[in-house]
């Protein structure tokens, strides 16, 4: 089966296909891409987060993930407070 890796970081993309045996998991494919892992806080199947025991089927996107640089609603907060203090 062949899955796609996708990699995409400010100012740094990287994609590469991978040719796994039928029933491979997430962590099977981590194995072959070892030099895309640095910096990588998780994983996700087309926008959904997995672990490395998923099982992945023929045509699958592993998305390597990125830690948050922010919480979220912390940065709501910052947008709304400049907003308002125009």
């Amino acid at each position: 089966m062949q899955i796609e890796v996708l990699k995409a970081w400010p100012r740094v993309h990287a994609q590469r296909t991978l040719d796994l045996a039928d029933g491979s998991t997430v962590s099977d494919a981590l194995a072959a891409i070892a030099d895309l892992m640095d910096d990588v806080a998780g994983y996700a199947v087309f926008g959904v987060r997995v672990e490395t025991d998923a099982v992945l089927r023929d045509g699958d996107r592993l998305e390597l993930l990125r830690a948050l640089q922010i919480d979220p609603k912390d940065a709501r907060r910052r947008r709304a407070a400049e907003r308002a203090a125009r």
